[in-house]
Order: C-alpha cells, then sequence, then structure tokens
C-alpha cells in the first residue's frame, strides 16, 4: 500500500475515532469546508486552508492511467485537483447517462481522494476547456434550432435542470461534508465573457444547486480578471474567483476579485502553465522559470492557486474543440506545455513548480514515480482496404437519407466525425465548372466518380472546378472538425453542408446523406476485394487521393505486455487514426504543430493477439498499389513530437483574436 494512501486511511479512521471520542463530550465533529471572510482564508474542518491546486481534466486521460496521475500530483506537493465535468461525455444520448468506463466520476473522485487530494468540481454546463462545444452535448442543437445555449432560454434550460439534477445526485455523496472529496463546485465558467449576461440564468444553476447539494456547499464562479468579466460573472451568493497567467504584480491582478470580494480568500481558478494549440500556428510554450517565479509571488501574497493545466491530455476521437472567429479547430494534443505532459511524463517545470510549493506547503513522504516506459514498435507497413464510396455499406449500415437540398447532420442526429453528401450529374460538364457553396462546415473533399478535384474550406476556400459526366456521382466528403466551444459563435455550431450547393451557377438539389460510423471500420477488411477499387484513385495533378481506408498490423514482442508509444502518421496527410477500436484522434502532420498521437498502453490487446491500426485518410495517402511495399508505412517511436512545421490556412494576425480575448 502506498504511503500517501495508507496516510489517508489512518487520518480518516483517526477522525472518526477522534469523533466518537468527543460525541460522549457533546462537541460537534462534523466535517466542514466555508470561507473563512473575518481571515481572507478558507476554513477546512474550521481550521485556515489553503489549495495549491493542478487541473486535471479525467476526459483527456485513458482512465487506466487516473491514479498514476493523482499520485504524480501529490508527489508535487499539491493538496487539492481542479476538475471540469464534461456534460457531453455523460448524456451522449438525451436521457442516456453514462457514469462507467471513460465516464466513471465516481471512481476518478475515489482516486482522488485516495491520494489525499479534495476536489474543485466545476459542473458547467458549459465548462470552455477547448472541448467540443463547451462540453454541451451535440444533441442540442437539434432539439430546438433558436436554442440560446447558457441563457435562461426555456428550451436550454429545460435539459440543464435535467442534467444538473442527475450530476448533482450522482456527486452529493462525494461532497467533503458527506465524506468525500469535493470541497467546492462551480458553476458555469467565465460568464462575464459571454454576450448573453443572462442574471436570471445563472442565478437558476446556483439555486438548483442549492435545492440538492444543501446550504453548506460552497459555490463559485471563475472570471477573467477584470471587472468588465466580473459584471456579468459573478453571482450573488457565490463566491467570485478570477484567473490569469504570469505576473509580477499580484495586488494589480487580484484587483477586480476583490471589488467585488472585498473579504475572503484570493483566488486564481486558472493559473497559466502553458497555452492551447490551434492546428496551423506554433506549439505554445511558456518558460518554466517565469511561472515558478510567478507563483512564488502569488503563493507568498497568500493566494490560493489553481495550475491550469498541470496534467497535459489528449482530445481522445473528434472531441476537440475549436475556437472563433477565425474558425480554428484544436488539435488532438491537449498538452498544454503542462508540469505533467499528455503521456503522464513529468518535466523540468514540474520540479519547478515543486519546488515553490514546497516553500509553502510540506512535501508528502512519498517518492516521485517514474515515468512510463515509451516503446519504438518501429514501421508498420499499411494496406489499402477500401475507398470511402467502396465501404459505405459498413460505415452507413442503416443507408443512406434522402432530401432535396443538403441539410446539416445534426437534422439526421448524427454529430460527430464524417459525412459523405451526394448528388448525380443530370447532364455532361465536359469543361472545368465551378462547383459552390458557403455552408461548408468545417472542410470537405469533392470527388466525382471517386475522383478527388480538390477541397473545400470553412472561411477560405468555397469552389472547386469540377467536370464529369451525366449519370455520374459527385460526393462530397464533410469533416466536422470540432465545434467552437467559446465565444457567441458557439450559437452558430451546426456541421455538415449548411447552405445550398450550385454547380454552374444552377442550384443543386436531389441529394443523398451518408453519415459514417468509423466505429465500425474493421469491419471493412471484410468488403469482397472485386466488389472495390484495388488502390485509391488520384486526382489529375497526383497530390490528392480518394479518402479510403489503410490497415496494418503492429509487431510486438510475444513476451511482455504493450506499452505507451507515439504514432507518427508522416508523410501521410489527414485523416483518422484508429487502433484496434480505439479512435486516437485526428492527425494531419502537413499542417502541424502536432505529428505525433499519443497511444496509451491500454488500447492494445496482448500478443499473440493481433493489434490493428486503421487509418481513414482523406487527403494523400503515400501509396500506389495495393501491396503496401511502395512506402505505405506509418512509424510507431518512443519520442513525442507535437512542435512541428506549421502551415496556416491563410496568414493572419487574427490568430491573436482568441489568445487575446480569452480569459
Amino acid at each position: 500500500m502506498a504511503v500517501s494512501t495508507f496516510a489517508s486511511i489512518m487520518n480518516s479512521s483517526l477522525f472518526i475515532i477522534v469523533c466518537v471520542f468527543l460525541l460522549g463530550a457533546k462537541v460537534s465533529c462534523e466535517r466542514t469546508f466555508e470561507v473563512g471572510y473575518q481571515n481572507d482564508t478558507f476554513l477546512k474542518d474550521g481550521k485556515p486552508f489553503r489549495y495549491v491546486a493542478g487541473s486535471f481534466h479525467y476526459s483527456r486521460v485513458h482512465p487506466y492511467y487516473w491514479e498514476d496521475r493523482f499520485v504524480k500530483m501529490r508527489a508535487a506537493g499539491l493538496n487539492a485537483a481542479q476538475v471540469y465535468v464534461p456534460w457531453n461525455v455523460h448524456e451522449k444520448t438525451p436521457g442516456v447517462f453514462t457514469w462507467d468506463g471513460a465516464s466513471d466520476l465516481g471512481r476518478f473522485l475515489s482516486l482522488a481522494q485516495k491520494n489525499d487530494l479534495v476536489v474543485l468540481l466545476r459542473l458547467g454546463p458549459y465548462i470552455c476547456g477547448e472541448w467540443e462545444f463547451g462540453g454541451l452535448p451535440a444533441w442540442l442543437l437539434n432539439e430546438n434550432p433558436d436554442m440560446f445555449f447558457r441563457t435562461s432560454d426555456n428550451s436550454y434550460m429545460r435539459f440543464v435542470s435535467r442534467w444538473y439534477e442527475q450530476l448533482l445526485e450522482k456527486i452529493k455523496p462525494s461532497l467533503y461534508i458527506n465524506g468525500g472529496p469535493v470541497v467546492m463546485v462551480q458553476i458555469e465558467n467565465e460568464y462575464g465573457s459571454y454576450f448573453a449576461c443572462d442574471r436570471a440564468y445563472t442565478a437558476s444553476l446556483r439555486d438548483k444547486v442549492r435545492e440538492i447539494l444543501g446550504n453548506d456547499v460552497v459555490i463559485y464562479t471563475t472570471d477573467g480578471a477584470g471587472d468588465g468579466y466580473l459584471k456579468c460573472g459573478a453571482v450573488p451568493g457565490v463566491y467570485a474567483t478570477v484567473d490569469f497567467g504570469t505576473t509580477l504584480d499580484p495586488a494589480a491582478s487580484f484587483k477586480a476579485q476583490r471589488d467585488y470580494e472585498p473579504h475572503g480568500p484570493l483566488v486564481n481558478s486558472e493559473f497559466y502553465t502553458g497555452w492551447l494549440d490551434h492546428w496551423g500556428y506554433p506549439h505554445s510554450t511558456t518558460d518554466r522559470t517565469r511561472v515558478a517565479k510567478s507563483l512564488d509571488l502569488l503563493l507568498a501574497y497568500q493566494a490560493n492557486i489553481n495550475m491550469y493545466m498541470y496534467i497535459g491530455g489528449t482530445n481522445f476521437g473528434f472531441y476537440n474543440g475549436a475556437n472563433s472567429p477565425p474558425y480554428q479547430p484544436v488539435p488532438t494534443s491537449y498538452d498544454y506545455d503542462a508540469p505533467i505532459t499528455e503521456a503522464g511524463d513529468i518535466t523540468e517545470k514540474f520540479y519547478a513548480v515543486r519546488d515553490i510549493v514546497s516553500k509553502y506547503l510540506p512535501l508528502p513522504h512519498i517518492p516521485i514515480p517514474a515515468n512510463t516506459t515509451k516503446t519504438a514498435y518501429g514501421v508498420v507497413p499499411m494496406s489499402f482496404v477500401s475507398t470511402v464510396q467502396d465501404a459505405l455499406s459498413v460505415l452507413c449500415p442503416e443507408g443512406p437519407v434522402r432530401t432535396a437540398y443538403p441539410i446539416p447532420m445534426e437534422r439526421i442526429k448524427f454529430y460527430f466525425g464524417f459525412i459523405l453528401y451526394r448528388f448525380i450529374l443530370t447532364k455532361d460538364y465536359s469543361s472545368p465548372t465551378i462547383l459552390y457553396t458557403r455552408g461548408i462546415r468545417d472542410r470537405a473533399v469533392v470527388m466525382v466518380n471517386a475522383v478527388p478535384f480538390g477541397i473545400l474550406k470553412r472561411e477560405f476556400q468555397m469552389s472547386v472546378n469540377i467536370t464529369g459526366s451525366k449519370g455520374q456521382a459527385v460526393d462530397i466528403l464533410v469533416e466536422n472538425q470540432g465545434r467552437i466551444g467559446f465565444s457567441t459563435n458557439m450559437n452558430f455550431n451546426i456541421k455538415g453542408i449548411v447552405e445550398n450547393v450550385t454547380l454552374g451557377g444552377e442550384l443543386v438539389s436531389d441529394w443523398w446523406m451518408y453519415p459514417l460510423h468509423l466505429e465500425n471500420i474493421n469491419g471493412t477488411t471484410n468488403i469482397p476485394r472485386k466488389l472495390t477499387h484495388s488502390v485509391a484513385p488520384r486526382s489529375s495533378d497526383g497530390t490528392m487521393t480518394t479518402p479510403s481506408i489503410y490497415v496494418g498490423e503492429i509487431d510486438m514482442p510475444g513476451s511482455t505486455e504493450p506499452q505507451d508509444t507515439y504514432l507518427d502518421p508522416r508523410p501521410w496527410g489527414k485523416g483518422q487514426a484508429i487502433i484496434n477500436n480505439f479512435n486516437l484522434g485526428r492527425y494531419w502532420p502537413k499542417r502541424g504543430p502536432q505529428v505525433t498521437l499519443y497511444v496509451p498502453k491500454p488500447v492494445f490487446v496482448n500478443p499473440p493477439a493481433v493489434n490493428r491500426l486503421y487509418l481513414f485518410e482523406v487527403d494523400s495517402a503515400p501509396c500506389f498499389d495495393s501491396t503496401g511495399d511502395d512506402g505505405c508505412n506509418v512509424t510507431f517511436t518512443d519520442t513525442a513530437y507535437i512542435d512541428g512545421p506549421n502551415t496556416p490556412d491563410t496568414v493572419s494576425s487574427k490568430f491573436e483574436s482568441y489568445k487575446l480575448t480569452h480569459h
């Protein structure tokens, strides 16, 4: 048994024994946590308490590694973890709630307590966090097209109330006052940065928490460190906190909080240890010396600090978010240049932060765990399986939806990944003819008779020249690259083709829509070869290949269990990587800055069982025949590469718009 676990159990047991003794003397021994306004501190069981916390997103770390990360947090001297609850991983289907596996919040909270960490739980319903749709479930977009999110709009609040009731009842036993680790709960997130300023909405969230969790739980909000943010972000009866990055002037940074909370503890709920990335822009880093120096000043100023992020993570599957304007999707990696990387590795920043924390909190008497082993499994030959057109019977077993004009994917209750739109040419187009639409959300490959002609891109490329013969199919494969999770534009988050399409200036009608279920991708290897292309067709200039599926077997030593590794997809273009049945996320090495994808070992099966890698490549496969003997390979390496070359769609100073206004 780990020392910290033993100590935690002994402390709990001692508390119970002392309580039993004191009850005989009629002395209260209830667990309490409250805001101490008189002493400008928190009070835990009646004694002054100051937390130094780190953000840890359970939805971004494989559950196999949750405890590994908690142990490392505690070894760094932290005494608290801050946690977002993403609504959309718990209610993927309306009214159906998931609380197991990767969504097992109860287990996650128990592991925090086991490792002697209290929890600051951020309830949402909106969380931001560069997560898909800011944590809101995408099916809301199909409930009422006129719904305004994060307001007291009845059509929105109907679902929020149902979610809150489920969530609050679930976490109630985990409250500190009930014997669990949760000392504070946050409602909404940075609401002062949102346009609505709907005080009835935030008050209703407060009231629902009070109704179910009671009056003794500490509720808080988080907003940018400016009076303009707190004006609409602060909620009566809720403790207001702020967020900001490195600073050399704590008094100035906390001024806005003191304007709204003249007494009580100083709290920075998001002290930025790094920053997020966008596809096509340089990898963000923050100097560890600067972080350590600022943290030292803030702790000397008696502040409570949560480091965002402390644990790096991964946007597995399709859960990356996006920012706007302009539209900027977030990569698969959410490493954030955090003290602990997305693969759980301890960094020099970890030690720099630990040294500062040790000046203010006692370090536990536990060893710092070693980093997990990373294994380079080497080159994996990939074989062509099928074009997307030939795989429709497997990827879309329910068949197409027929519509007169293209409609968003949400209208057919499909929310993530890829959807193929098709129409049939009613006449010959022997000379290049403009196919035009402003409605691509977010990126699309245009094909005629399964041959690629070009790319349509949201905000950047709205037309492609095509040729074709009467009776041939025009396919537009659209990728939802992630929904906006910040700013007013999150109210305009429908995906697919959202406006009409013209060809040669004429409106196109009579469409087929094929939602693609990539969870069925392993079934594509059973498609009869005689019904498929033997290789993906190429564009006339040779730069593009038809979106297709490829498979390879990962060679692992039979005598050892699998280990963590990184998938290096170069020289492939863009697509989705899936190992066995686990969707690793998006790869796009030509865009950057992320090149490798982190692969946690639990996604593998133990040899001699076969581990298969599937690629759904949508841009340009390096394969010229079906054998895989022509350089049609990927590589598994033991080294992360997330700060590679980067190429934006356009060189624009607009990139700074999100970075300057967020938080």
